[in-house]
């Protein structure tokens, strides 16, 4: 193992590559070209946006496998943030880094000097230099925060207040109507920001919206149940579901329709990855494939030879045996596709539960009640549901799955106070957050109390009424909207 200093750099070894900083810390990686600037939120990995291809955020924990980046990427840098938002990194323990290889064995420790007024803390990067990849440790901070890091990587930050309230303005501004609402974590120009991000209140303007969007009920599964198992995958997956205590799944024809589309994205490019080398989802091929969906999972997977190789994997890995016994799944689909010269299969493995009204109705009601559960310990009332801000809120998430961007400015220029006169609200003072990635409710919902621009709108005292939205698809997987009001 290295002990690195400040300016210190190594060669990695091959594979994936685990990163920790124990403490009371929120880990978060800036993904970025050789230019050293970010290309959209995507790049952007941390917990309101825990994934992104080559790069994953499990708890405190980053994974990053430089072969599996988006192409283009040649530094990942690894950046720490106090758990407590605004806490200044001097009065916590020093965030010491450490570096592990895909067998667990250490590669790198590196303790920075003690911080003192920052805020953020550029640990180290991972960048690659001709064939080989290496790793660099920093030590460089921020008193300034997360806008001072985002400025430095290419993103367009308002400053907090900068505002005058005289027009309407990006995230982080006021129009008449309401007070200005800081974005938690700076937002790239190109269709948004990473994860969630918070919009200011104000009020309704006169653009036109677009109407609002419900979730059709799912058309009935093609190609399941017995006899639409001919490798016996169904089999062993509702025989292992059923040692866990977890319902049978159904084989579903548009799930293994996108399912063997991605395995052959993945094999023609000759690496795993959420998004294939046409730059299409797994998400979207879902989608595309004529299934809504409530929740999703995958398992990308390159190597076992059959399906039982393949379901023996899962069983024998943490996260990805969790997936497949989760019991929230009802249909599952499969695909494999073989590697051109080196023959090895590449495996997608897809499980989801369909979207129906009435699951959207009990999704919405479940942020809605976590949400009021905030706002009642902070010694608030709770909010009461509008209907038009419902209908504003879920056109927003299914036009962002859509349209494929990710703002609080549409595509068409369209804002929150917007889509919310749109959908008939008179309501003078709007607020929105918005997230993506996240699976449940209470994921979304500890997300945006997590960060201070989400949790002011939750916890805005002026606000009396509330509308959620969600859509599953796009790049991220889900994307959810909270619309607030008064």
């Amino acid at each position: 193992m290295s002990e690195l200093v400040p300016g210190g750099n190594l060669p990695l070894p091959g594979g994936a590559l685990t990163v920790r900083v124990p403490g009371p810390f929120d880990v978060s990686a800036l993904i970025t070209d050789d230019d050293g600037k970010v290309r959209g939120d995507a790049d952007f990995v941390f917990y309101n946006q825990p994934t992104a291809p080559g790069a994953r955020l499990d708890g405190g924990t980053l994974t990053v496998e430089p072969s599996r980046l988006r192409p283009g990427a040649a530094r990942v840098t690894v950046a720490v943030t106090p758990a407590d938002p605004g806490t200044p990194l001097g009065t916590l323990p020093v965030p010491v880094l450490r570096v592990t290889d895909a067998g667990g064995r250490a590669v790198a420790h590196f303790t920075p000097p003690r911080p003192e007024r920052e805020t953020v803390l550029l640990l180290a990067e991972i960048y690659r230099r001709a064939d080989q990849w290496k790793l660099r440790a920093l030590g460089q901070g921020y008193a300034d925060g997360l806008a001072g890091l985002a400025r430095d990587f290419g993103v367009d930050v308002v400053d907090d207040g900068a505002a005058d309230g005289s027009g309407e303005g990006p995230p982080g501004t006021s129009r008449p109507g309401g007070g200005p609402a800081t974005p938690s974590i700076p937002a790239p120009r190109r269709g948004g920001g990473p994860g969630a991000t918070s919009a200011p209140t104000a009020g309704p303007g006169s653009r036109p919206g677009r109407s609002p969007a419900t979730p059709p009920a799912p058309a009935p599964h093609r190609g399941s149940g017995p006899g639409a198992d001919p490798d016996g995958f169904l089999r062993l997956v509702n025989s292992a579901r059923a040692r866990a205590g977890s319902p049978p799944v159904v084989l579903d024809a548009r799930l293994a329709a996108a399912a063997r589309e991605h395995a052959s994205a993945m094999a023609a490019a000759g690496r795993l990855g959420v998004e294939g080398h046409d730059g299409v989802s797994v998400y979207r091929r879902v989608t595309a494939a004529g299934f809504l969906y409530l929740t999703v999972g995958e398992h990308l997977v390159s190597g076992p030879r059959t399906p039982a190789d393949l379901v023996e994997y899962c069983l024998g890995t943490d996260h990805p045996r969790r997936t497949l016994h989760d019991p929230s799944f009802t249909h599952a689909g499969l695909g494999r596709a073989a590697a051109g010269r080196s023959g090895d299969l590449y495996w997608t493995a897809l499980w989801a539960r369909p979207l129906t009204p009435a699951d959207l109705d009990r999704t919405a009601a479940r942020v809605v009640e976590l949400t009021n559960g905030e706002r009642v310990r902070a010694g608030l009332p709770p909010l009461t549901v509008d209907p038009r801000l419902t209908a504003a809120a879920q056109a927003h998430s299914a036009d962002m799955v859509a349209r494929d961007f990710y703002s609080h400015t549409s595509p068409d220029g369209g804002q929150p106070w917007d889509r919310a006169a749109a959908a008939g609200s008179t309501r003078r003072t709007i607020g929105e957050n918005i997230a993506c990635g996240q699976r449940s409710p209470g994921e979304v919902v500890t997300g945006w109390m997590n960060s201070p621009g989400h949790r002011a709108n939750i916890l805005k005292p002026a606000f009396t009424h509330i509308g959620i939205g969600f859509a599953g698809g796009g790049r991220a997987g889900t994307y959810w909207t909270q619309l607030f009001g008064a």
